[in-house]
């Protein structure tokens, strides 16, 4: 079955289909997993009901404030092919970049003075990196800074994830994009779905907060397959979960592909939000900026969302992490927390500077 809208279902019929999910929601089944076909399959413009119950359980369980996460992108560089990423090894036009420790160091220091408690770390998989530097960067932001520190650089030898774990890093991003073993190998030449897997359960077991996610929109992914993602969330329960519709690079293998569908996204938060209930869900950047007239962002944060990710990575470098084209935090400037705080204002939340750490209570 290929991702499509079919409407004609009340409002009645979709708070039915909601508590009929709800009633099993720790029991994943073939009953879960057609209520949410059912769900996934309403038109967004039908989905109010959806989307409102979802924003009623982010405020149950996460509270009504939006947590803040800054990211610093300190290299460009990759050693993978994926076919949905502009910063894949087959690019060639792209200028490649790696940050040094006192870059990353003062593109953390200028996240804290903003009063964003936490820092997110984040790279291509890059083979030449100097990962000892970013261990010793790691300790150094701990010591000088009230931050939680997250990390995002892929897949790595679990040594090196026990050291990042003593330096002082507590989280973790390794996103899934998909939980169809043959779409990602498909999608990831040379990579190893298993693999993936693998790496996430290890970050788990050494007491990371751990997040992974998923893209919308992919070359042959389905319905069916962003229902079984929700439910692998499910299964996996993940403290963080990205939801980012598929923007096409010019220079990527699906340059041709068009974009994903940024409502199904939205409808895919909600449904994720009611399914994991606690788990800590972003608004994404690529939410923000699929349409270049409107902030999709404020939409996800009335469907369950909880988090905002403004960039710190500094503007000469910016640019060059092209994952996708026409990324929104281009343009964001030294008064990002204060555009952040209107939104909040227009969707009737408050910013939270917390460290905003999992809810899961483990």
């Amino acid at each position: 079955m290929r991702i499509n809208s079919a409407g004609g279902i009340s409002v009645v019929k979709t708070m039915a289909i909601i508590k009929e999910l709800l009633s099993d929601v720790f029991e994943v089944n073939s009953k879960v997993f057609d209520s949410l076909i059912k769900l996934l399959d309403i038109p967004y413009a039908e989905s109010g009901a959806v989307l409102e119950f979802a924003d009623s359980v982010r405020r149950k369980f996460c509270g009504n404030g939006i947590l803040l996460r800054g990211i610093v992108e300190f290299s460009s560089y990759c050693k993978n092919n994926c076919y949905y990423c502009g910063l894949n090894a087959g690019n060639k036009k792209i200028e490649r970049y790696r940050m040094d420790e006192a870059e990353i160091f003062e593109a953390a220091r200028e996240v804290y003075k903003t009063g964003i408690k936490t820092v997110v770390l984040q790279s291509g998989e890059d083979s030449g990196f100097d990962w000892d530097m970013l261990t010793h960067v790691v300790k150094k932001i701990k010591k000088e800074f009230d931050m939680q520190i997250t990390l995002s650089c892929g897949e790595q030898e679990e040594k090196l994830y026990e050291n990042w774990k003593r330096a002082g890093a507590g989280r973790y991003l390794l996103k899934i994009e998909t939980s169809n073993k043959k779409l990602y190998e498909k999608l990831h030449p040379q990579m190893s779905f298993d693999g993936r897997l693998e790496c996430l359960r290890m970050l788990k077991k050494l007491g990371f907060q751990t997040g992974s996610g998923i893209i919308i929109g992919l070359k042959d992914q389905t319905t069916e397959d962003i229902a079984n993602d929700i439910v692998f969330f499910s299964k996996e329960d993940f403290d963080m979960i990205g939801i980012n519709p598929f923007i096409a690079h010019c220079e990527s293998m699906l340059k041709n592909y068009p974009d994903g569908d940024p409502y199904l996204t939205i409808k895919t938060i909600a449904l994720t939000r009611i399914i994991t209930k606690n788990a800590h869900l972003p608004a994404t950047t690529a939410l923000g900026s699929i349409k270049k007239d409107e902030d999709l962002r404020k939409n996800a944060l009335r469907a369950g969302a909880n988090v905002i990710m403004p960039n710190f990575t500094p503007y000469k470098y910016r640019k060059q992490y092209e994952i996708y084209p026409g990324k929104r935090c281009l343009k964001e400037n030294a008064d990002i927390v204060d555009y952040l705080e209107k939104m909040a204002e227009e969707t009737g939340r408050t910013l939270d500077f917390s460290k905003g750490d999992s809810l899961k209570g483990r």
